[in-house]
């Protein structure tokens, strides 16, 4: 009996409710993954937050079953949600806003489930260094 090939992974960022096929097509072509069940599954799990970017990680075994697996929104999109506006082009010298300690608290508790860490003090640390890479200060 010949071993068993290794799964494969692939992650993919999507518009929680809308899916788009042709992103699906492209990336699970390879592996032997329908798109169309794929996008109707991730549509339906992700429908009550449309707006979103939702992760989902999709593995593929050798016999081409299938699972996926939905993530947080990425800490950025969650920033930029709450300051309204994009991350400044040169985070250094431009600026573009603030999020209160409030604000910094809820998506580090949002983003707790992805992280790598399970205190909520050191998860707050993991956002406010991804707000300041994007040019935004954390009032105190």
């Amino acid at each position: 009996m010949a071993p068993e090939k290794a799964s494969v992974t692939v992650t993919l960022e999507l518009e929680a409710g809308n899916a788009s096929l042709m992103i699906l097509g492209k990336m699970l072509g390879p592996t032997g993954v329908p798109p169309f069940e794929v996008k109707r599954r991730y549509d339906t799990a992700t429908a009550d937050r449309r707006g979103e970017i939702i992760p989902a990680v999709i593995t593929v075994d050798a016999r081409k079953r299938w699972t996926m697996r939905l993530e947080t929104p990425p800490t950025a999109s969650l920033i930029r949600a709450v300051l309204g506006k994009p991350g400044s082009p040169q985070a250094r010298h431009k600026p573009v806003g603030a999020i209160s300690r409030d604000d910094l608290r809820r998506i580090a508790v949002r983003k707790l489930p992805d992280l790598n860490t399970d205190d909520v003090a050191a998860a707050m640390n993991i956002v406010a260094g991804t707000a300041r890479s994007m040019g935004v200060r954390v009032e105190e």
